[in-house]
């Protein structure tokens, strides 16, 4: 008897289990066409993803929009599964947190690209930046890498041969105006930007500062085939699923391109 009610409370363990299983679901089973989150930072991310919610949700697709205030936290909150997926990245940061970090998340598309300009409040021409200036630059690996390329592109460094995407300031070959080279946290360089000659700034914190590419940098990165197109992020294992395919149909739609063009006027471009 003592057996055989030991047998029954294992199965009855057994069955509760399966049962909690099923209800909390995996990470990696396919992602709902009816319901679907989308983790972003403030500012531009959001509003496009709001526009993206409007167009979907007439086709019964709900979105929910989860907002984060940092850079990490929404890769971290994709792998562990805490939402479905991400947009705010650039292709050189993601492959940097996937090496760093194991993460298996897969890029699905292109969204949209944020030109990084060079700021300044006291020249007007990149080319009157003087010998022993002082100009800063992002000091995260990814932004840093690719502010010291806009100022190598503007002729006024030259980075070392084969330099990898966590150069800093110590991967500069030649700089003749011997400039003094600050990096500062990427949320910081507008409200320093009257201490230095000249920053490059990421445009989302430039937009922030009221700062705009076409009327305000002093020198920027393309804004047509901007060579750091932002991109979807899913799980590897939701790569294909049908409802990303439906997410690109919204975020590559003329109507989305139509509103980035209207609101952001040029610092924040579509690239599809």
């Amino acid at each position: 008897m003592k057996k055989s009610f030991k047998a029954i409370l294992l199965v009855i363990a057994g069955a509760a289990l399966l049962a909690l299983a099923a209800c909390g679901g995996n990470k990696d089973d396919a992602l709902s066409t009816k319901k679907i989150s989308i983790g972003v930072t403030g500012g531009p991310h959001q509003q496009i993803a709001e526009e993206v919610k409007k167009l979907a949700k007439k086709d019964g697709l709900d979105i929910t929009i989860k907002t984060f205030d940092d850079y990490n936290t929404p890769n971290t909150a994709l792998n562990d599964g805490d939402i479905d997926t991400n947009n705010y990245q650039t292709i050189p940061f993601l492959d940097q947190q996937k090496k760093d970090k194991g993460y298996k998340l897969s890029i699905a598309f292109k969204t949209v690209a944020f030109p990084m300009g060079i700021y300044s409040k006291q020249i007007k021409d990149i080319k009157d930046l003087k010998k022993g200036d002082k100009i800063a630059v992002p000091n995260d690996p990814a932004n840093e890498y690719r502010a010291l390329k806009l100022f190598e592109k503007a002729g006024v460094i030259k980075l070392k041969k084969g330099v990898s995407q966590k150069a800093t300031k110590n991967d500069v070959a030649e700089n003749p105006l011997k400039l003094d080279i600050v990096e500062l946290e990427a949320s910081q360089l507008p409200s320093q930007l009257s201490e230095v000659r000249a920053a490059a700034i990421n445009t989302n914190f430039a937009m922030g500062a009221n700062l705009t590419i076409n009327d305000d940098a002093i020198y920027h990165e393309p804004i047509k085939n901007n060579p750091y197109p932002n991109v979807f992020v899913v799980r590897t294992a939701n790569k294909d699923d049908e409802v990303v395919k439906t997410l690109k149909k919204y975020y590559q739609s003329k109507e989305l391109k139509a509103f980035i063009e209207k609101e952001f006027k040029g610092s924040v471009v579509p690239a599809f």
